[in-house]
């Protein structure tokens, strides 16, 4: 399974605005030069993740995102949903059908082995992200990183 860019950024993001103090904001642009990442399509990323609940947004010459909830209710598969959807990776189109090599009808009565073997790996793979908190992430960062974080990212405020 191969995500877009954008979910790496998102993922960064939100474990960098859960480095922030709280009630603190950083805006789209602070990310963007944060990471190097163009600004604009990051913003729409940050905007999906606000529709999602797991952002909130603030106007104004001091606003920007901050998490809408306390980083141990905001899981990885939040996330991940919130910018690339929740739909299954892989769709079997009963291609054991189709050719010369098509199997019966009556041989092709249970779901594909196939299939099913790639619904229950996309499975195993959403009940990981659904326990793995940004609060899980931060435990895991080195003790300097929320601090370093804090200091570069708003340097250019």
């Amino acid at each position: 399974m191969k995500l877009p860019a954008s979910t790496e950024w998102v993922l960064h993001c939100a474990t960098t605005l859960a480095q922030l103090e709280p009630g603190a904001t950083a805006s789209a642009k602070q990310l963007a030069e944060y990471f190097d990442l163009p600004g604009p399509y990051l913003a729409k990323q940050l905007q999906a993740l606000v529709r999602a609940g797991v952002l909130a947004a603030t106007t104004g010459p001091r606003g920007g995102f901050r998490l809408a909830r306390p980083a141990a209710e905001i899981t990885f598969l939040q996330l991940v949903e919130a910018v690339d959807g929740a739909a299954p990776p892989y769709e079997c189109r009963e291609i054991r059908q189709q050719g010369r090599g098509a199997l019966p009808p009556e041989d092709c009565r249970d779901t594909c082995i196939l299939a099913r073997k790639m619904a229950e790996a996309h499975d195993v793979w959403r009940r990981h992200l659904a326990a793995t908190t940004l609060a899980d992430i931060l435990s895991e960062l080195p003790p300097t990183a929320p601090t370093r974080t804090r200091s570069r990212l708003t340097a250019g405020r």
